[in-house]
């Protein structure tokens, strides 16, 4: 029992390294593969970073309200988001354009669609309408806007978006803007003039949900205007679209407005830098679906966020998500476990361009490095026929006698080497060649004895 055991120990010694050897040909390999995967993993598709700039906007405003919820929300992901406060759309953009925030609040009809290409701008879809308030002391009895020439009206600062619009719409009546005396305080302090009758009016461009937008239309003494003609602005101005500002929406008790009112509207807009990782536009564009995606003053169920009413061009992300809704993963996942997921395509990717050329490298080498360890020996077998070829006349016999010990050692070496059984037709095959040559050498040895020299 116990040879029996000795041989299969053998036996299993003899095949034990072929795994070794497998190990040692495809170790580079398989580390360079694993170092390919974990570069492209880490650059090509990085980690959504765990923080964010979003430009706002004025205090009091609706941009700095829906701000804080998005800082909320995201905040429910590890996201913090550093709200920074502005004038308003145009200086949103600016730090855009500046690489100073990651994204924005701006509103529509701020810039066109090629020159937001060209500053690699992206839009996560339209939020809300933002009607343009003209309120008015009600002892100004002003019914269409070419009443407003020399009268003092505020827009607000240059950094905002409705300097701009409100100079547009002063255009399509045939009013210059030099016509009337135009102020630019922002929006706490204009309603501070316009209530102690500094100004005659002010011009907001905000969501009703703004708390001086509310304030306002509560106040006695300061009227709405109305604009009657709003469809025709929209025909006029196409970022713009006419919206209603429904009787006793406000207050039913107190039936404020006491009328329907008649408002032109832009949409305000989430923007942000082409560079904004995929990851944090699905969360963004999720968080939009949360907060603006309900019924409101102006909107029906579902209506908002949308990738209609913008003029820059809408991220592949968000689009998709418009069509098909979240991401399937993200669906029953946390956002970085469905994240991680989602980037694992990188990796399937790299290895399957590593894999495929590299497994007909690792086969031929394995099979070399097997064969090596009996290939060599050959050398020496051609080191020993060489001596018997070069040896002089009168040192043969001790040539051939110190050849005849060589291959006795090189046997016993050989007789040492360990290699996978499907590989053992080379080791017998060498053993047979040191025979051939030690016959040789004993050939020599007996073809010496006639000349008198001993065998």
């Amino acid at each position: 029992m116990k040879p029996m055991r000795h041989t299969m120990s053998k036996i299993l010694a003899f095949t034990r390294f072929s795994v070794r050897d497998l190990l040692v040909t495809a170790g580079p390999t398989v580390f360079l593969i694993a170092a390919v995967c974990l570069v492209a993993y880490w650059l090509v598709d990085p980690a959504p970073p765990h923080h964010v700039s979003l430009a706002t906007g004025q205090e009091n405003s609706a941009y700095e309200e829906f701000g804080k919820k998005y800082a909320t929300l995201l905040a429910q992901h590890d996201i913090k988001v550093a709200l920074k406060p502005s004038l308003g759309s145009q200086e949103n953009l600016q730090r855009l354009n500046q690489g100073t925030v990651d994204i924005a609040f701006v509103q529509s009809g701020s810039t066109e669609q090629a020159e937001a290409e060209r500053r690699g701008l992206i839009s996560l879809g339209s939020l809300f309408t933002e009607p343009v308030w003209l309120f008015l002391r009600e002892d100004k009895n002003i019914t269409q806007l070419t009443q407003l020439k020399g009268k003092k009206i505020n827009l607000g600062p240059p950094g905002t978006g409705v300097p701009r619009l409100f100079k547009q719409v002063l255009a399509v009546n045939n009013v210059e803007e030099n016509e009337l005396s135009i102020g630019a305080l922002e929006n706490t302090p204009a309603t501070v003039a316009l209530l102690d009758g500094s100004i005659d009016g002010l011009v907001f461009s905000s969501a009703p949900e703004a708390p001086l937008i509310q304030m306002l239309l509560q106040t006695p003494g300061i009227k709405l205007f109305d604009f009657a003609q709003a469809e025709a602005y929209t025909r006029r101005l196409p970022f713009l679209t006419h919206v209603t500002l429904p009787r006793g929406i406000v207050d039913l008790g107190r039936d404020l407005p006491a009328q329907d009112y008649q408002l032109i509207a832009p949409t305000a807009t989430l923007v942000a830098r082409a560079d904004l990782h995929p990851a944090l536009i699905d969360l963004f564009v999720q968080a939009a679906g949360q907060i603006h995606g309900g019924t409101g003053w102006f909107q029906q169920q579902g209506q908002f966020p949308s990738a209609r009413y913008t003029e820059i061009p809408v991220a592949r992300e968000a689009a998709k998500f418009y069509k098909d809704g979240a991401p399937m993963l993200q669906r029953y996942m946390s956002f970085w476990l469905a994240n991680f997921f989602d980037r694992m395509w990188v990796l399937v990717v790299a290895l399957g361009a590593l894999i495929l050329p590299l497994s007909k490298v690792v086969p031929p080498l394995y099979v070399w490095r097997i064969r090596s360890r009996v290939y060599r020996w050959y050398g020496q077998l051609r080191t020993v026929e060489q001596a018997l070829e070069e040896a002089p006349e009168g040192r043969r016999a001790e040539i051939y006698a110190a050849q005849l010990l060589r291959l006795n050692e090189i046997e016993e070496m050989v007789n040492q080497i360990s290699i996978p059984l499907s590989f053992a037709d080379g080791l017998y095959g060498l053993r047979s060649h040191i025979n051939f040559v030690r016959q040789r050498v004993l050939s020599l040895t007996q073809a010496m004895a006639p000349t008198g020299e001993p065998a």
